[in-house]
């Protein structure tokens, strides 16, 4: 009988699912630190996770370790070479929480052209009302918006900026031109379409060096708006607070960072034409029950043999009657 173990608090929806399940156990620990489940690793066929890291040590103590499913698109903190090593496959979401990204990315786009963090401190500030007569909050319509990153979030985003008016071009090179989404205008170019774009929003996977350089902000339109809510680290953060204190970005809108919290000393945090969030673009109620029930099925048909391969982000197997698949990693999926 398969034992699972879940590694975090998710939602109740979640653990129902599993409590109706017939011929398997489960084990819930809610704290999110690597310390907290380890000692129960041992003991588990299948590990759902949320945030917190799953390293190689962890690992090797998970003799019976045979699927993992994270709760949510991301898997930063996994050990991927180690659950290769082990033919173990990682599994994610998919697109479950694309549409409360996109509507975070929307949110942050609206909020930086319309300078909300000063418009709101000349209210909270009467020394600084008269700020409104400087007449810095722009209009969305006619805008052109450049999306980096044309997955589910990517599209979902460009149906949303449509609505104001705007022009919407995107970037993703890993989408063959003959399988292009509609919405937006294909941009082969990335640096070329920095250059026109009023707004950049960001849906790419974290890689080995910032996507997001001071090459790429020193390419974007004079004054433009950056938004990240894909992964702490797409963006050098150093590099972006210079363009910022110059002018050559306007404004930012970020949800994530490369440290997280930030330390008081961010450049970025002294800077009244950024937005922040606290990496909470993914995390609604209604997106945190989906997640919670799909990282819970995704075991579940592990186990029943017909988990969906697309889902699969390593080079782990899939059993599904009698067949192996093996699944090479994924990019954009609900990004």
């Amino acid at each position: 009988m398969p034992h699972i173990l879940v590694a975090g608090k998710i939602h109740p929806s979640g653990l129902a699912l599993l409590g109706a399940a017939q011929g398997i156990t489960f084990q819930h620990v809610e704290a999110v630190d690597e310390a907290s489940y380890t000692p129960l690793v041992a003991k588990a066929d299948a590990l759902v996770i949320r945030t917190q890291p799953l390293t190689a040590a962890t690992i090797a103590a998970a003799l019976r370790l045979r699927i993992v499913s994270r709760h949510g698109v991301g898997y930063d903190a996994v050990d991927l070479a180690a659950l290769n090593a082990r033919q173990i496959p990682l599994c994610i979401v998919g697109a479950v929480n694309a549409v409360s990204v996109a509507e975070h990315a929307m949110m942050l786009i609206l909020a930086a052209i319309k300078r909300l963090i000063r418009a709101d401190d000349a209210v909270r500030n009467p020394a600084h009302w008269l700020w409104r007569n400087r007449m810095e909050s722009g209009e969305l319509a006619g805008k052109s918006l450049l999306i980096v990153g044309y997955g589910r979030t990517g599209q979902l985003l460009a149906r949303m900026a449509a609505g104001f008016g705007m022009q919407i071009a995107a970037h993703d090179p890993h989408l063959p031109p003959l399988n292009w989404p509609p919405g937006a205008i294909r941009a082969e170019n990335l640096m070329q379409a920095l250059a026109q774009a009023d707004v950049v929003s960001l849906h790419v996977p974290l890689a080995g060096k910032p996507l997001f350089g001071a090459a790429e902000l020193a390419a974007m339109k004079p004054g433009a708006i950056l938004i990240n809510t894909a992964r702490g680290g797409v963006v050098d953060e150093a590099a972006l607070a210079a363009a910022l204190r110059s002018g050559q970005i306007g404004a930012a809108g970020l949800d994530v960072l490369a440290e997280e919290p930030p330390r008081p000393d961010h450049p970025l945090l002294a800077l009244d034409q950024v937005i922040f969030t606290p990496h909470i673009a993914g995390v609604t109620a209604e997106s945190a029950e989906r997640m919670a029930v799909a990282s819970v099925q995704n075991v579940l048909d592990f186990f029943a043999g017909r988990l969906d391969p697309a889902l699969v982000v390593n080079q782990g197997r899939i059993f599904k009657q009698g067949q192996i698949f093996n699944q090479g990693q994924i990019f954009n999926q609900g990004l």
